[in-house]
Formats: structure tokens, sequence, C-alpha cells
């Protein structure tokens, strides 16, 4: 009995290889044994390794545009509160896919995704709550990269609510309380 190959097959495996392997070390001839498949029906469905990871990364990139358009439109306080919530929930949802675009782009591995460089620009601006301090600009870029870091690493997390602590740190490490200034 042949099976049937679907696109949905090829991406599941190609996301359980890149995971494990990372994408650079997963090729197209691992991902169509994997599936079962020819590497010519892989290409039927899939032009490339980085149209595969393209395909895989599509539904985070397209909710992260959405929450940029949700931001758009705020400014201060609301702005990094819609900006935390919305990022933290996104991470969770795809934390498959956050591993492997994060975990690959320490090693730049990755092709670039176009103008996802803007998007991630736009969520610090928010996450800062547009503040020109540039204080305010380095505690959103490490609470960001902090939150996918603890996603990444904490697949079980051991009883607590993982949503709401990245939420309550996030918000108390970039909040628009005014910090008092050391002077030099």
């Amino acid at each position: 009995m042949t099976r049937n190959h679907t696109r949905e097959d090829i991406l599941a495996e190609a996301a359980r290889l890149f995971a494990r392997g990372g994408f650079k070390g997963t090729s197209l001839h691992d991902i169509a044994v994997a599936v079962g498949c020819s590497k010519a029906t892989l290409l039927y469905h899939f032009a490339s390794k980085d149209a595969l990871l393209v395909a895989l990364v599509e539904p985070a990139i397209e909710e992260l545009r959405a929450l940029d358009d949700r931001l758009a439109v705020l400014h201060g306080e609301d702005a990094r509160l819609v900006a935390v919530n919305g990022f933290v929930d996104l991470v969770l949802r795809y934390r498959r896919e956050v591993t492997l675009v994060y975990d690959s782009l320490q090693v730049s591995e990755i092709p670039r995704f176009p103008g996802i460089d803007a998007l991630a620009e736009r969520l610090v601006r928010a996450f800062a709550g547009h503040s020109p301090d540039p204080v305010d600009d380095i505690a959103a870029r490490v609470v960001l990269s902090g939150i996918c870091t603890v996603v990444i690493e904490h697949a079980d997390s051991g009883g607590i609510d993982l949503r709401d602590a990245l939420t309550t740190v996030a918000e108390r490490a970039v909040s628009s309380q005014v910090r008092p200034r050391q002077e030099s």
C-alpha cells in the first residue's frame, strides 16, 4: 500500500528533524527518508529546504505581523502591556518554531525572513513603551530575548503557570516606573 505523503507529513518530519539536528544539520534527503518518500516528492511540495523552513515559521510570523498591527495604534504603557502579553502568547503557542529559529540564529544558518528585522524593532519599541531612553531600549531587548530563552529551556514548567510568570517578570522589567539614575 502506498502512503500518501502530504505537505503536513513533510512539515511535521522537517520540524522534528530540524529541532533535533538543526537546520544546517538536516538535509532534504534526511527529511525524505523520515517521511518515507523520495526527494523528488519532497521537492514537489517544497522548492528547497529554505522554502520548507519558511512554511514552518510563516504562521508565527503572520501572528507577529498581526501583533504589530495591533501595536501600531498604541503608545506608552498601553503599547507595552499589549506587546508583553501578545509576544508571550505567541512564543508559547509557537514554541517549536521559536526554538528552531532562535537556536539557528545563534550560528547564522537559516535564511533571513523579509521584513522580520523591522517587525522586531517595532516590537522592541513597543516593549520600551516608545521611550527615547536607551536604558528602556536595552531593557526591552533583554526581556524579549529572555522570554524566548525561558520558553525554549522550560518545556516543562514544573507546575508553575509559565505565561503568568513570563508576563509578570516582563512587565516588571520594562515598567514605566521612573528608575533612579546613578550619577557618574
